[in-house]
């Protein structure tokens, strides 16, 4: 297959590209490197399989050729306010690339007959009531705070695809992803260094912030084995996955 990943410069999308092209397929990239890293694909230059255009998919896109699918990751993603990349300090950028960035995509894979796949997000769910949560939970969610530049831009771009799907029977899937952390950062829990890592520290405020409001401990399914002891009797309310298994 012939796959357009946006956001391709980005901690997923890299990620995602690797294994595409390991898998045999051809794989365009296309990223504005606004929050995106040029790192993260250097090692992808001279690979036959792959082709790399710098463009903002909220002004337009092109791609030569024919493409079969298409892989929607491109946005600011970073809740870290302290973050010069993170959604917090790029509001507008934010908003545009899960509306109108959203829309250049399905428009192509409309064009193209091609799938498509829009990487969402659990912050769709605002702050939630209801723990843990499912597909059907519509959310509580304030469209007028702080973060509603990255809830609102991704609950728009969920309503969008679905629009395309049923509207023009585009073929689209929609993932909503949770809090996923990187081979570097399970490499320094094992050397017991996971302490200095913001992760690991937002691990242990959500831990503690949870306890305070009398809620059984949040299980991190893949971590808390060498991060906290819990209580026989817990509950899942967010899952935090090695990037790996979202990419699988």
């Amino acid at each position: 297959m012939r796959i357009l990943i946006t956001g391709a410069a980005g901690f997923l999308g890299s990620h995602l590209s690797d294994h595409l092209l390991a898998d045999g397929h051809e794989v365009i990239g296309m990223d504005n490197f606004v929050t995106g890293n040029p790192d993260n694909i250097a090692h992808l230059a001279g690979n036959e399989k792959f082709s790399f255009y710098k463009r903002d998919v909220s002004n337009y896109i092109f791609v030569p050729g024919k493409v079969d699918a298409i892989l929607h990751f491109a946005s600011p993603a970073s809740p870290n306010p302290q973050s010069k990349s993170g959604y917090f300090n790029l509001p507008i950028q934010t908003m545009k690339a899960g509306a109108l960035g959203t829309h250049n995509c399905l428009g192509l894979a409309r064009a193209q007959n091609a799938r498509f796949l829009l990487a969402s997000t659990s912050e769709i769910y605002g702050d939630p009531e209801v723990h843990p949560q499912v597909e059907t939970y519509a959310g509580n969610v304030d469209p007028v705070g702080t973060r509603a530049v990255y809830d609102e831009a991704k609950r728009f771009a969920e309503s969008l695809t679905m629009a395309y799907h049923r509207f023009h029977n585009v073929n689209t899937s929609i993932v909503r992803i949770f809090k996923s952390f990187p081979k570097e950062f399970f490499m320094k829990m094992s050397e017991n260094k996971s302490c200095t890592s913001p992760f690991f520290k937002l691990l242990i405020y959500n831990w503690i912030h949870i306890k305070l409001r009398n809620i059984y401990s949040t299980f991190y399914s893949h971590l808390c084995f060498n991060i906290v002891i819990l209580p026989i009797n817990y509950n899942t309310i967010r899952e935090n996955c090695y990037y790996d298994q979202y990419i699988q």
